[in-house]
């Protein structure tokens, strides 16, 4: 079965063609810079278009269109991402009226995503009209959290309200907690690394995530490209008593000029760590402020599983970055994690890092969200044929 796998953003558009179940990807593309104007691009393997895209249905009829040339290419299946499923949407779906009803209403809670998502999800449904369309959650993975650690200590009202821990990035945590089963079965405590412009960590027992750094948004946890990760609650509220700032201000500082940018100027690692490398004194503060709160959250989450069995690093940062594995991993021995330094520098793709006295298994598994929404989808799909 071969199955379109969809990311849609508010002015980009992602694709991925699998064959399941299998996995094969037999095509992939981009549509980026949706409407703006005449800036629009579409990508396909060995072909672009370059002009308006005024949305996402435009973008999905030029790719229907290079698949119609190309006859080999049949779409059966469409797995959509979805940012934001709330306590309702907990597993894979057949999106139907109801099912969109629900994305809508979580507008409030990832307004810079699902209604990108619910955008993506419409103008497939009318491009690719008569094929299953799935949603799969990035929430969905930390239902197994429990409620010692997905409430917070504020009245119950709010929780009944809906404010909790939600977590996210759980397509690839759970992508992580697959391939880590297929791999090495005898690791049921594993520390889970997202590492890239969003970043965060999850705590794996059995392959289900226990404790997951981010909550009931993606601010919190560790420091990423834009977003500074924990940070006191008394800040923002100085801000807006002695400041004067607004929500809409104080919003736009922690989601777009905080974490890397606000430390360097730029969220772009490979330029910091270039920066860090010729002595640069500000990227080599955030190059170690980003390791440190990485190891702080290593060692919380060995608490939460009573010790640990393998430690993983996905995401752009966490496959490419030997110094960030390095300098997180540097200091845990007492957690029995010891880092090869040569196998770490040399690693290209999936493989293992750790010294071979390691007591803990040190992975780097490249993120897979596009297969794991293409599993998800093909398994839900032949459930229901």
């Amino acid at each position: 079965m071969q199955i379109l796998v969809l990311n849609a953003g508010s002015s980009s558009l992602k694709w991925k063609l699998l064959d399941m179940p299998a996995g094969t990807e037999l095509a992939g593309g981009a549509a980026e810079r949706i409407g703006e104007g005449e800036a629009g691009r579409m990508t396909w393997p060995g072909g672009s278009y370059e002009g308006p895209i005024p949305d996402h249905a435009k973008a999905l009829e030029l790719l229907k269109a290079f698949f119609d040339r190309h006859p080999y290419f049949k779409v059966e299946a469409a797995g959509h991402r979805v940012v934001h499923g709330g306590t309702r949407l907990i597993r894979p779906v057949l999106i139907n009226e109801e099912v969109k009803s629900v994305i809508r209403s979580l507008f409030d809670l990832a307004p810079l995503h699902n209604p990108a998502n619910l955008a993506g999800i419409e103008a497939a449904e009318r491009i690719f009209p008569g094929i299953p369309q799935v949603a799969v959650f990035d929430t969905a993975f930390h239902r197994t959290i429990p409620p010692r650690e997905h409430r917070y200590a504020i009245p119950s009202r709010f929780y009944e309200a809906g404010i909790r821990q939600y977590g996210f990035h759980g397509i690839n945590h759970q992508w992580i907690a697959r391939r880590m089963a297929e791999t090495a079965p005898q690791a049921r405590k594993i520390i889970s690394l997202h590492l890239g412009n969003g970043a965060s960590a999850t705590a794996i027992l059995d392959g289900r995530s226990v404790a997951h750094s981010m909550g009931f948004g993606p601010l919190p946890g560790l420091i990423m490209g834009t977003r500074p990760g924990d940070i006191d609650p008394s800040v923002l509220l100085y801000w807006m008593q002695h400041d004067g700032l607004d929500v809409s201000e104080a919003a736009r500082i922690l989601n777009k000029e905080s974490g890397l940018k606000g430390l360097t100027g730029t969220n772009d690692m490979r330029e910091i760590e270039e920066r860090y490398r010729q002595g640069d004194a500000s990227a080599r503060l955030a190059v170690e402020m980003y390791a440190y709160r990485i190891k702080k959250y290593i060692g919380a989450y060995a608490a939460v599983l009573n010790g640990v069995d393998a430690l993983v690093f996905t995401g752009g940062v966490g496959e490419h970055s030997a110094l960030v594995r390095e300098l997180a991993c540097s200091e845990t021995e007492y957690l029995g994690i010891r880092l090869d330094k040569e196998r770490n520098r040399n690693l290209k793709g999936e493989g293992d890092i750790h010294a071979d006295d390691s007591a803990v298994r040190i992975r780097v598994i490249p993120a897979g969200e596009e297969r794991e929404i293409a599993r998800q989808t093909y398994e839900l799909v032949h459930e229901h044929v």
